[in-house]
């Protein structure tokens, strides 16, 4: 006598259809706490805007002036000046990182001072101090190669141009101490088993590990920078937010002037974040699996993404 095992074991078309499980309806979960913080700030954004709306301000003289010859020129001394005075900061940041690194008790001494005094005093009275030494010099004399008159010497970009980068290069030589101590001691033990110099391991091993801990502060750095270039104006050097003032002045427009320097360093800040994103990204290749995507990545993923939902719901 055979006996059909499937049926008495029931299959799964013996099944009723009501006894099979339904569907999990997933309800999310509202956070109505976050709503109201948003429509509170939607609120709050509304009302700032609204008063500068009502305010006595003239709008138009913002486009009226923003390209003016003297502000493009303004544009163009900030920049100038902010490169040379990274350039000075970063050259002297890594000296004085090195000097740091030493195992000769002067020299470690001699920078962690050099640190310890332009972190601890105030940039604009450094700039004071560099222009207002005549009173104390009355000339600079480097023997057969210069002599002249300290306050002929001491001109206000060159005033600018110490006082930025002297300052700077007391934050970038901890901010490249930091790069170099993090890269692990055994891949120079090993570099130099290998044979390789010590210049070779720090151009090939130790430097190329340490930019991906260096760069995104001196990308914030730089940016800081650029908008330091406005405390300059203090001792008579002319760029952007100089400028900026002087036409204010004589077009009775102060306000408004402000706020079209206001925008010219917002476009500033914004082009050198897009390359200190590309420059983290191109550093991060070798601590990664996947590079993060780019903002053109980012954008078009979205777009992607809306338009295939958009296809399911129809």
């Amino acid at each position: 006598m055979s006996v059909d095992i499937e049926k008495t074991a029931g299959g799964p078309q013996d099944t009723p259809p009501s006894a099979r499980p339904e569907a999990i309806k997933a309800v999310p979960v509202r956070h109505y706490g976050r709503y109201l913080a948003a429509l509170i700030a939607i609120a709050v954004l509304v009302a700032i805007v609204y008063a500068f709306a009502q305010g006595k301000i003239n709008w138009g003289a913002i486009p009226d002036y923003f390209f003016d010859d003297r502000i493009l020129k303004g544009v163009g001394y900030t920049l100038l000046l902010t490169v040379i005075s990274m350039a000075i900061g970063i050259l002297g940041g890594v000296l004085l990182a090195v000097m740091r690194l030493s195992r000769n008790p002067v020299t470690s001494s001699i920078a962690w001072f050099y640190i310890w005094f332009f972190r601890g005093t105030p940039v604009l009275v450094q700039l004071f101090v560099w222009f207002n030494l005549g009173l104390v010099f009355e000339y600079i004399n480097l023997g057969p190669i210069y002599k002249d008159y300290w306050s002929s010497f001491m001109t206000p970009f060159l005033t600018a141009l110490l006082g930025l980068g002297l300052n700077e290069a007391a934050y970038m030589a901890e901010i490249c101490r930091a790069g170099l101590l993090s890269v692990d001691e055994g891949q120079t033990e090993a570099s130099h088993a290998l044979g390789m110099s010590h210049q070779k391991t720090l151009r090939r091993i130790v430097i190329p590990q340490a930019m991906r801990v260096i760069v995104p502060p001196t990308g914030n750095e730089v940016i800081n920078m650029l908008k330091t270039t406005s405390l300059v104006s203090a001792v008579q050097f002319a760029e952007l937010f100089r400028y900026a003032q002087d036409i204010g002045q004589t077009s009775g427009a102060p306000v408004e002037m402000y706020f079209l320097a206001a925008a010219w360093y917002l476009i500033m800040t914004s082009v050198l974040s897009v390359g200190q994103y590309y420059i983290e990204r191109y550093y991060a290749r070798g601590s990664s699996r996947q590079l993060p995507p780019t903002p053109w990545q980012k954008v078009l993923r979205n777009v992607l993404s809306l338009s295939s939902r958009k296809g399911a719901t129809a």
